[in-house]
């Protein structure tokens, strides 16, 4: 099965666009999603907001979906805010295998890790490694990713020109994410986030 990407935000008026039924046939799931409500998937957030169609605070687990429901899920700048772990491992179970999950996290370099009081954890282009495979610890979890699909660092779209001109050549190869990690450059050029693809 092909990795996809969610779809850009779009504006959805009306939570009645769509039948119950319509949103529980669905097989994309969209956590933590506030107001970024995406048409033709399952939209689930702890506040009642217009167009959430499922209402789950996700501290609170198991999730309520059934083994293997979903093909792909999307977790747009929510695993910093919780135990990511545990959710992973829910993620995991609510996906079919072959299935993909679409996450964006801030990058450990990033002013918003420090901005944002509600945010828990910190993240490198690194990390999910523990959770693919039989990585180097993988002793520490009972579940598993097969694999990365793609792997991206972004950088603000500010008026910095450097981070225009850094941000295609860093995600060019795993290796230059990784020396831009672990040299100066991370310093003096700051991140934003990382976005990647786990397939089950």
């Amino acid at each position: 099965m092909a990795a996809v990407s969610p779809p850009s935000s779009t504006s959805w008026p009306d939570a009645a666009a769509r039948t119950g039924a319509e949103a529980s046939a669905s097989r994309k799931l969209n956590l933590g999603c506030g107001t970024d409500i995406r048409p033709g998937w399952v939209n689930l957030d702890r506040a009642p907001l217009p167009g959430v169609d499922v209402v789950h605070d996700l501290d609170r687990l198991p999730l309520p979906f059934d083994d293997q429901q979903f093909d792909h899920v999307c977790a747009k700048d929510v695993l910093e805010h919780v135990d990511y772990p545990r959710l992973l491992r829910e993620i995991h179970r609510i996906l079919r295998v072959g299935g993909t999950l679409y996450v964006q996290v801030p990058h450990f370099t990033s002013v918003d890790n420090y901005i944002d009081p509600t945010h828990r954890q910190r993240f490198s282009i690194r990390t999910f490694d523990f959770f693919v495979g039989a990585g180097a610890r993988s002793y520490y979890f009972d579940f598993s990713f097969a694999a990365i699909g793609e792997r991206r660092l972004t950088f603000f779209r500010g008026p910095l020109l450097w981070d225009y001109l850094l941000e295609p050549v860093v995600n060019l190869h795993f290796k230059l994410q990784k020396y831009y990690e672990l040299t100066f450059l991370s310093r003096l050029f700051p991140a934003q986030n990382i976005a990647l693809t786990l397939v089950k």
